[in-house]
C-alpha cells in the first residue's frame, strides 16, 4: 500500500547552524502531529550526517539531493551510494530537473545512477517532468512516458518498493506557477497507467506520485486531495518550519 509523502528539497541552501536550527524547528512542529505521512528533508551534502544526527529519534527522515553512479574512484566533489548508506540514509533524490539543465545529466546517465542506488539498497525520489514548451505543445504526456520508460521501465517488478516518482512541471518551479490540482491529477493518473500498463495493476497502485511544483500552504490542501496525488516535493516552502508543517497538515 502506498504512503503519504512531503519530502523538502533543501537545494543548496542553509549551512550548519541553520540547518540544526531548522530540524530543531521541524522537530517542534510536528511531535504532536498523529499522521502517517512520511516527513524527508534532503540537505546539503555537508550537513547530512549532522542532520542524520539531529534529526534521530523523530519521525524525520533524511535523504540526499543526488549520488554519483560509480561505487569510487577519481571523480573530485562526488558522492557513492555507498558512502550516504554508510551515515545511515536510505533514500536518495534522482533526476531533478535542476540537475538535468545545469549539470547534464540524461537518461542514460539516471539509468547508472539509479541502478546504483538500488544495488546499494537507497530507496530513490525519481524526479522527471516537462518543460513549458512540452507543454504548451501538447507534448508534455509524451515527454514524460519517454523519461520513465528509458530510465525505470527496464527495472524488475521487485525493485518497485523502493522507488518513489515526483513529477515535476518545469515551468512551474520557483516561477510562482502551479500546475491546477486538475492538471496534477491528470498527469499523475496518465503516470500510473503507463506503470499498470508495464507492471501491472498491484505495482502501479502500490508507487507514491509526489507533486513537486510550487506547493504552498496555500494550495498544498487542494493539491493533495487528488486521488493520485501521494504528497509533495517541495522546494522554497521546505525552508520554513511553519510552511512545511502546514504543508504536512494539508495532506
Amino acid at each position: 500500500m502506498r504512503k503519504n509523502i512531503v519530502a523538502g528539497n533543501w537545494k543548496m541552501n542553509n549551512n550548519a547552524e541553520q540547518t540544526q536550527q531548522l530540524i530543531n524547528d521541524l522537530k517542534t512542529a510536528v511531535s504532536g502531529l498523529e499522521t502517517e505521512t512520511r516527513i524527508i528533508i534532503a540537505p546539503t551534502f555537508v550537513n547530512l550526517a549532522l542532520a542524520q544526527n539531529n534529526a534521530a529519534g523523530s519521525s524525520i527522515e533524511v535523504a540526499a539531493q543526488n549520488m554519483h553512479q560509480a561505487k569510487n574512484g577519481a571523480y573530485t566533489g562526488e558522492i557513492s551510494a555507498d558512502m550516504l548508506t554508510s551515515i545511515g540514509l536510505q533514500t536518495v533524490i534522482l533526476g531533478h530537473s535542476e540537475r538535468r539543465t545545469y549539470f547534464g545529466e540524461n537518461d542514460a546517465t539516471l539509468t547508472e545512477k539509479v541502478t546504483a542506488a538500488l544495488e546499494n539498497e537507497l530507496e530513490v525520489i525519481f524526479c522527471f517532468g516537462e518543460l513549458l514548451e512540452d507543454r504548451k505543445s501538447d507534448n508534455h504526456f509524451n515527454v514524460v512516458e519517454s523519461q520513465l520508460k528509458n530510465v525505470l521501465f527496464n527495472l524488475p517488478a521487485s525493485s518497485w518498493e523502493k522507488i518513489v516518482l515526483a513529477y515535476e512541471p518545469v515551468w512551474a518551479i520557483g516561477t510562482g506557477e502551479t500546475a491546477s490540482p486538475e492538471q496534477a491529477q491528470e498527469m499523475h493518473a496518465f503516470i500510473r497507467s503507463l506503470i499498470t500498463d508495464q507492471y501491472g495493476a498491484e505495482v502501479a497502485s502500490n508507487v507514491s506520485i509526489l507533486y513537486g511544483g510550487s506547493v504552498k500552504p496555500n494550495n498544498a490542501e487542494e493539491i493533495f486531495s487528488k486521488e493520485d496525488v501521494d504528497g509533495g516535493l517541495i522546494g522554497g516552502a521546505s525552508l520554513k518550519a511553519q510552511d512545511f508543517t502546514a504543508i504536512i497538515k494539508a495532506i
